[in-house]
């Protein structure tokens, strides 16, 4: 089907539909690990606001970003998609001449033709040039750094950027400061996105809100009344200030009276940075964390509430990934994904609404453009690996493939293959077709 067909049929579904959609807001921290929450094991740092959020809500305990950097699991949640599909396989930078291409369908421009408000507050990633930017791709408002917070020589001392340019703050496509203050970063994107939560919850018109932090991702910055306070180092304080804004999230929407009318989901872009030595971030019990295909890269937290729709208190073993946001969206506002055009995510309803647990998991973790790993069921199935110990992670084949079974070994410490050859062959042959039926016409490079 053809973008503008889909627009148009979305929108026509929308004004069919009863009035009461709900407001979407999607939360997205950087580079937080599995293990870095309270209600996720961790036993020291202080999450009240997002444990509070949990307890109110559904956690899960097996759901995926669709990478483990920064750009392509952007790309993957907003439009519901492998990156391989979108050409968005690797992280990009102030030297980078690409972006999101025209031709995909953001969640922003879906839910807008849905006769949603949409704003980005926070770090967008998805290309700097104009015709990359929020507006360009259904965003009505965008306040926030375009892209990772140490691209520029003052943030970071590595050779590469010190040719680059300063890290440019935007409202929409105008850079309105040249290197801002990042330990003042959190709580303003928090201030802008409260402010405009409350503007949009006194009109009638369903609101879309996506904030994704530039925290927790390196250099760490806190602002003066949370510096010192988690007794935990910077990182803690650091993670505090996160938490905080999201219970401010939180009080806007309640104190607005759209408490019960609105849907408010927490995740994050990929693991934690364990090669950084200002970072702190844990993936628990995972292995490995960003950069790599370990669970530890690419399994996050995944909070939902919804007063009164999500049954509090309930941890969910569901499968579920980023990628399943776009479709699960798209639905509650009244449309559906775009037939004729390849959409990887499904519906979260059964397990967010009817707390269903009987979906299959299935994905195939890429590293660029190959895939490194698949799971299937409990299985999964490493053709190659890494070990982020450098900023540009070497990838290592694994021939023989390893074999683990996460039920049981969540950490990947045992690799049973030798003891479930059928299961490796069944596997390799599930790769095989992925590759097969990743025709060029599904491919946006």
């Amino acid at each position: 089907m053809l973008r503008r067909t889909f627009l148009a049929c979305t929108a026509a579904r929308a004004l069919a539909q009863p009035p009461r959609r709900p407001n979407i807001v999607i939360i997205y921290a950087d580079d937080l690990g599995y293990g870095d929450l309270g209600c996720y094991g961790h036993p020291v740092n202080r999450t009240p606001n997002l444990d509070r959020m949990a307890a109110e809500g559904m956690r899960f305990t097996q759901f995926y970003s669709a990478a483990a950097v920064c750009t392509p699991s952007r790309a993957a949640l907003l439009t519901g998609r492998l990156p391989v599909r979108s050409g968005l396989t690797r992280v990009l930078s102030p030297f980078s001449t690409g972006g999101v291409p025209d031709s995909e369908i953001l969640l922003a421009e879906a839910l807008k033709e849905a006769g949603y408000s949409t704003a980005i507050v926070g770090k967008w990633h998805l290309g700097w040039q104009k015709q990359f930017l929020p507006a360009r791709h259904g965003f009505d408002h965008y306040f926030g750094i375009p892209y990772s917070n140490d691209m520029s020589p003052p943030t970071n001392p590595a050779q590469r950027w010190q040719t680059a340019p300063p890290t440019p703050l935007l409202r929409g496509d105008s850079v309105i400061e040249q290197e801002p203050d990042q330990t003042q970063i959190t709580r303003r994107y928090t201030e802008e996105a409260t402010g405009w939560i409350r503007v949009q919850a006194r009109s009638r018109r369903p609101f879309f809100l996506y904030l994704p932090h530039t925290m927790v991702h390196t250099p760490l910055h806190a602002s003066k009344r949370f510096q010192g306070a988690s007794g935990r180092g910077l990182y803690g304080d650091v993670l505090e200030e996160l938490d905080w804004s999201v219970g401010e999230v939180l009080r806007a929407i309640r104190e607005e009276g759209a408490d019960d009318n609105t849907l408010v989901m927490f995740s994050s872009d990929n693991g934690p940075w364990l090669i950084q030595k200002q970072a702190g971030g844990s993936a628990g019990l995972l292995r490995e964390g960003k950069g790599s295909t370990w669970e530890g890269g690419v399994r996050e937290p995944f909070i939902a509430r919804w007063p009164g729709r999500i049954p509090a208190g309930v941890v969910s073993h569901a499968f579920g990934s980023t990628m399943d946001l776009f479709p699960t969206c798209v639905k509650l506002a009244g449309g559906a994904p775009p037939a004729g055009r390849v959409i990887d995510g499904e519906d979260l309803g059964p397990a967010l609404f009817d707390k269903r647990q009987d979906r299959e998991a299935m994905m195939f973790h890429y590293a660029d453009t190959e895939v490194h790993a698949v799971r299937k069921g409990p299985w999964k199935l490493h053709l190659a690996t890494q070990s982020p110990e450098s900023n540009r992670p070497q990838s290592e084949k694994q021939n023989p493939p390893l074999l683990f079974h996460l039920l049981h070994d969540p950490s990947e410490k045992y690799n049973v293959a030798d003891s479930h050859p059928h299961v490796v062959k069944d596997l390799l042959a599930l790769v095989e077709r992925h590759k097969a039926e990743m025709k060029p016409g599904d491919l946006q490079r």
